[in-house]
Formats: structure tokens, C-alpha cells, sequence
């Protein structure tokens, strides 16, 4: 029961960590490895599952950008994402790669949502990025337990 609720906090984590919430996966991830508290390769695949599932509710804002960017709570500076829409519209869907970076990579979410980009390339783009990072996450961890 335990290592469910590490695995679950983590995925918790990650997925948050990729919306509007400010917390750190890499942090937690890199913690969790440290310990040696789970599967490394598990971790891995649950952070980079959680984070990309969250980057999705990102695109999700993204298509209804119109009607939400004046609300409130909307988690995206409406200067954050003209620059995200203006930087996105210059090198494309490649950027996505990028959408771990902090600040920016929401915002690179969120356009690509409003850009009307399909579902399926942007999971594959983000996925690939996040899971990038997480990988060097995971080996620098495993390097340090040596």
C-alpha cells in the first residue's frame, strides 16, 4: 500500500506540476530516487505520464482561450501568452519539445491548444520532451546512488 501511495503522490505531483500550480516534479522525482523509494523506471513513466496528462489540460484551456483568458483564475498572463502565441507561431509545433521549461512551457501548452493543434502530434511531442528531462532526472539520480 505504500509504494501506491508514493507512486500516486508522484503522478499527483507531476500532473499538477504541468498546470497552474507551482510544485516542483523534478524535485520530487529526484527525492524519490535518492531514497530509493520505487522502480526507477516506474517513477519515470508515471512522472512523465502524469506531466504530459497535465500539459493536456493546458491544450484543453488552450482551445477555449477565447472565453477563458479574461477570467480570474486563468493561470496564463494574457502578456505571457501573446509572447507563447507569437514565439509558437515562429518555430511551430517542434517547440513542444521544450514544454518542461519553467514559466514558458505552459504558456507553450496553452497556445498550442488555441492554435487548434492536433491532439494526438502534441501528446507525442510533449511526452517525448517531458520524458527527456525525467530520463536525466532518473540517470543523475541512479549516478549518485553508484
Amino acid at each position: 500500500m505504500a509504494a501506491l501511495a508514493i507512486y500516486g503522490a508522484l503522478f499527483t505531483g507531476a500532473f499538477l506540476a504541468a498546470t497552474i500550480l507551482p510544485i516542483s516534479s523534478e524535485v520530487m522525482l529526484a527525492g524519490l530516487v535518492a531514497a530509493e523509494r520505487g522502480d526507477p523506471v516506474l517513477l519515470f513513466a508515471i512522472a512523465t505520464i502524469g506531466n504530459t496528462l497535465g500539459s493536456v489540460v493546458n491544450w484543453m484551456l488552450g482551445r477555449g482561450i477565447d472565453t477563458l483568458q479574461f477570467k480570474r483564475w486563468f493561470p496564463i498572463t494574457r502578456e505571457r501568452y501573446q509572447r507563447a502565441s507569437r514565439t509558437f507561431r515562429r518555430f511551430g509545433a517542434w517547440l513542444l519539445l521544450f514544454a518542461w521549461l519553467p514559466v514558458v512551457g505552459d504558456a507553450f501548452t496553452v497556445a498550442a491548444g488555441a492554435a487548434r493543434m492536433h491532439l494526438g502530434v502534441f501528446v507525442m511531442l510533449v511526452a517525448l520532451g517531458k520524458a527527456a528531462r525525467y530520463a536525466v532526472i532518473v540517470a543523475g539520480g541512479l549516478w549518485l546512488l553508484r
